[in-house]
């Protein structure tokens, strides 16, 4: 790491990412007008490196190449070296993200662009060799050879550059809008049900990704549509990512994806952001099925965020990365002598039984604990143990073996605290919160909203990361979109005022800062953000899903909650403005799915007015938040607090408890049945139809 190096300016930055890179000999500047400012000085080309600080080849290229003396100084005399952390400026990557994947098909980090002085990209690539090698150009060839074209053919350089321009411009035009309708989601069903892996779960071939709100979309279609096998194929992919490698069966939590179609190989990095939106893919499949293995993953889940991932006043970090000592996955995998020599002779052996841990190895000769071919019962009858007697050994045995693992070098954790992820982490922490009874996990989302609001939010201005006391850039449509999702969940579960005046207030400056007026949809930059060469819409849902889409199903739950159906008609009009790319691809677009079928179904709408929680009350609000019941809406007013609720949601106004007594209001397809102090009718009419 070049250890007694001196620091270059890059130490004064607070990104993890651009830390790493402090010591290079590479003269880096931040993403900045004085990077900018000097490549116009010196006309000189601009090389922009843009990765994370858990990413794996982003080390490697840094490594072989920006460690390297001889690269150093081609960069620092041919070219001006900005460094980026993607986490940080989702908007410089993914607009330099789609140059690249027009300009070679294909993208991934570290990603590698060449501009002008005005930000104009004619070169891109991701990783590049120190070297060439296997076909691929080394870095240093690409460097002397750009830079060569760069001062010797400038109008070739302007040529490509007004291409790319001209690309990206009309990659913003959605083509001719099309109805979507219940054949869209059809075959968005269908599309999944040909890429389904009946033998391991999950979709296509290796590498595959968890993808939970595609799995959600699917119990959403099985719930709605009656589908067995849309619910057979999300309840098959939740037991093999739960049963696979991909699952830190020691320490708990997901990686980020597995590099075969087993799910047994992890690439090794956690993120915050899949863990919470696995944690809320497994609190539905719980609701829609109860089966208790799907409240225990979750359970397992939030307890690695909440022990390994929070920040004492609030807030979750980022990221874990794969390497530990230089090697990836070291910090994760055993043989059998490891765990034999924690765990004695006769436990060991057991453990190693239970989870495919052999002499032979199923990781450079090393194992990652799994359970894919392992039957726990054909264990327990084998060594004649009951299922509970081998279940409690087994968690002795792990418990034995993580406190072994924690004297281990760990793999480096990326602290930085970003609002967007944040959201979505609340979101499914005050979910798994309601559905499982845990006011410990509702108290922990109301606590990292509270860190949000207190350290994230300038000036009515939600920004995008907090670090080490620092706060960084104006937040993008996904922060709002995502944070909006926190608040919403966290009114489901606790039913305070406060939190759906907070969503109703966010979606509000969410309209005012990112509504395209013209087209429909939100832009991904605010309209006081810093230009960038255009301003991009996006709708695409990837391993997280698109503000876009995150914002079209929250604000169908805000209007019924609200009344407010005004937001209702934004999101006809998002739907409108994405059409012809959902419906050319609509499993691209899972999660905008989910809001499409929910936007299509007759919802009903509950509200319970009372004074307190009577028994009878508490076991009817238990059993819709217990239940998968994605089409109802649902409201617990205490009467002490109508007067504020109803200057959120006006319509409360004229709902007024009956005889003195609790009263429920079911309406459906804009009709309202008569309100009832009984329970059992108000269940009648909402299950019994």
């Amino acid at each position: 790491m070049g250890e007694n190096r001196p620091f270059n300016r890059l130490i004064h930055e607070k990104s993890p990412y651009l830390l790493q890179h402090a010591r290079n000999p590479v003269d880096w500047y931040p993403w900045g007008e004085d990077a900018f400012a000097k490549a116009k000085r010196e006309n000189k080309p601009v090389f922009v490196s843009i990765g994370y600080s858990t990413c794996h080849w982003c080390h490697v290229m840094e490594r072989e190449s920006f460690e390297n003396e001889e690269v150093a100084r081609i960069l620092n005399e041919k070219f001006v070296a900005i460094k980026v952390d993607r986490e940080e400026r989702p908007d410089i990557d993914a607009i330099y993200m789609l140059v690249c994947q027009m300009m070679t098909g294909q993208g991934g980090w570290p990603l590698s662009v060449f501009l002008t002085p005005e930000k104009v990209p004619f070169y891109a690539g991701t990783y590049f060799p120190r070297e060439s090698r296997y076909g691929m150009p080394g870095f240093k060839e690409v460097l002397h050879y750009l830079s060569q074209q760069y001062t010797e053919n400038p109008d070739r350089i302007k040529d490509v550059g007004a291409q790319v321009k001209q690309a990206l411009e009309a990659s913003r035009e959605k083509g001719e809008q099309t109805a979507l309708t219940k054949e869209t989601t059809g075959r968005a069903f269908q599309t999944y049900k040909q890429a389904f892996d009946p033998r391991y779960g999950g979709f296509g071939k290796a590498p595959k990704f968890p993808m939970p709100h595609s799995l959600v979309f699917l119990l959403m279609y099985a719930k709605f549509y009656e589908n067995r096998d849309a619910l057979a194929m999300a309840t098959k992919t939740l037991d093999g990512l739960a049963r696979g490698g991909i699952y830190d069966h020691i320490g708990y939590g997901f990686s980020r994806y597995s590099v075969d179609e087993k799910f047994l190989v992890p690439h090794f990095e956690k993120m915050l952001y899949d863990n919470a939106l696995l944690a809320l893919a497994y609190t539905d499949a719980f609701r829609m099925t109860k089966k208790a293995r799907y409240k225990k993953i979750t359970e397992e889940i939030i307890k690695y965020v909440l022990r390994d991932m929070a920040h004492p006043d609030g807030g979750f970090y980022s990221a874990e990365d794969a390497d530990s000592e230089g090697e990836e996955g070291k910090f994760y995998v055993w043989t059998p002598k490891e765990v034999k020599d924690v765990l004695g002779e006769q436990l060991g052996t057991l453990f190693c039984q239970a989870y495919g841990i052999t002499g032979q190895g199923n990781f450079e000769g090393k194992n990652i604990p799994n359970q894919i071919t392992t039957h726990l019962e054909t264990i327990a009858k084998k060594e004649g143990f009951s299922p509970a007697a081998l279940a409690e050994k087994l968690e002795t045995a792990r418990q034995s073996l993580f406190q072994h693992r924690e004297k281990r070098v760990r793999p480096f954790r990326d602290d930085k605290i970003l609002t967007a992820w944040n959201g979505l982490m609340i979101a499914a922490l005050a979910k798994a919160g309601r559905v499982f009874y845990q006011p410990s996990y509702v108290q922990a989302a109301e606590k990292a909203v509270s860190f949000i609001r207190d350290n994230l939010i300038q000036n009515g201005r939600v920004m995008v990361r907090y670090r080490d006391g620092e706060v960084k850039n104006k937040g993008f449509i996904d922060e709002y979109a995502f944070l909006l999702w926190g608040y919403m969940e966290l009114y489901a579960s606790t039913f305070a005022p406060f939190y759906l005046a907070e969503a109703k207030k966010l979606a509000g400056n969410m309209i005012d800062l990112f509504w395209d007026g013209h087209g429909g949809g939100f832009f991904f930059s605010g309209n006081d953000d810093e230009p960038l060469l255009v301003r991009q819409k996006e709708s695409y849902d990837g391993s997280l899903p698109s503000g876009n889409s995150v914002a079209a199903c929250q604000l169908l739950r805000l209007a019924k909650l609200t009344g407010d159906f005004t937001l209702e008609e934004k999101v006809q009009q998002m739907f409108q403005a994405f059409s012809k790319v959902i419906h050319d691809d609509p499993n691209a677009h899972a999660m905008m799915m989910q809001a499409v079928m929910y936007a299509q179904q007759a919802t009903k709408e509950v509200v319970i007015v009372m004074d307190d929680e009577t028994e009878k009350a508490v076991d009817f609000i238990r059993h819709i938040q217990e239940n998968f019941h994605p089409e109802i809406s649902f409201m617990a007013v205490k009467r002490r607090e109508k007067k504020k609720l109803s200057k959120i949601a006006p319509f409360i106004e004229d709902y007024a408890m009956i005889n003195g007594q609790p009263t429920i209001y079911v309406c459906e397809n804009f009709s309202c049945n008569q309100p009832t102090n009984d329970f059992q009718t108000a269940r009648d009419l909402l299950f019994n139809k």
